[in-house]
């Protein structure tokens, strides 16, 4: 069990980085490519919402803080997991290591996110992004998974 404690303690961290660097990608493409930077966060609120959530493109209580809230809770999921079964490499590794983990882990999040997960479940944002745009989120992603474990081993 203390895996597990030492993994959500981690976890919580990578988890705030990731989610955080992740929606300033976000925001900076919907900005770009749809003229919103609330539009790809807003759409993750379609597992409340429905598809009214992708259409919304301004900053909302009902679109935005959910699509965010469930964001952050999918980074942390995925950060806790990271924290759980790569804790011990990450433990005795270099950035180069954090990095290298950090980008394995969010492909899978993405080939998850995008091939086992039925549709209604799936973020939301790839409504709004192209794919070049939803490789530099989850990049944005793994920078997160990185850092986030570089700080909570720092001594």
């Amino acid at each position: 069990m203390e895996n597990w404690n030492t993994a959500l303690q981690r976890g919580l961290v990578s988890g705030a980085a990731s989610s955080i660097l992740s929606t300033v990608a976000l925001a900076a493409l919907g900005k770009k490519e749809v003229g919103s930077a609330y539009a790809p966060t807003n759409a993750v609120s379609h597992w409340i919402h429905g598809d009214k959530a992708a259409r919304h493109s301004g900053p909302s209580l009902r679109y935005t803080v959910p699509g965010y809230l469930i964001h952050h809770a999918s980074a942390t999921f995925w950060s806790v997991l990271f924290e759980r079964f790569a804790g011990r490499y990450l433990d005795r590794t270099t950035p180069a290591g954090y990095l290298s983990a950090a980008a394995a882990t969010s492909a899978f999040a993405c080939f998850a996110d995008y091939k086992l997960t039925p549709r209604r479940l799936q973020p939301g944002y790839e409504k709004h992004l192209s794919k070049p745009s939803l490789a530099i989120v989850y990049a944005g992603f793994a920078l997160g998974l990185a850092a986030g474990a570089a700080l909570s081993r720092r001594r």
